[in-house]
């Protein structure tokens, strides 16, 4: 089995759908590398990971724009076709662990694996939505 592990940022609000009865979360994340080439000029180069996070819908909510977020799931490649005849290709990951690393509104981090919260000290946290 492949795992992947990221760290990223949300570049939009996460869209929650139904599919075969059953609810997903659909995302994307955008980690961006910074790195200095050989002629010593700073590159930056950003890859975008197409997430879906299944039967979680009230975790939702807290999935904005921005929100600085730590996935780990099975990953799989896409390539197809696009409506400008160009040939694309595509990261996507279905999640299995989701921690929200920063929020907008500052209610830090939450473990989000199975039905249950982890906060930071470690402590089961019963009286979350989620």
């Amino acid at each position: 089995m492949i795992r992947l592990q990221l760290i990223g940022h949300l570049g939009h609000d996460a869209v929650q759908r139904h599919v075969s009865s059953k609810s997903v979360l659909s995302f994307r994340i955008a980690h961006t590398e910074r790195y200095t080439n050989k002629e010593g000029v700073m590159q930056e180069k950003t890859i975008w990971v197409d997430c879906s996070y299944w039967e979680r819908e009230k975790v939702g909510p807290y999935l904005t724009k921005g929100t600085r977020v730590y996935v780990d799931g099975t990953p799989s490649a896409e390539v197809y076709v696009n409506s400008q005849g160009e040939q694309v290709s595509t990261l996507r990951l279905r999640v299995g662990t989701l921690q929200l690393l920063s929020s907008p509104r500052g209610s830090g981090r939450r473990e989000m694996d199975g039905e249950e919260a982890v906060s930071d000290d470690g402590d089961v946290s019963d009286d979350l939505p989620f």
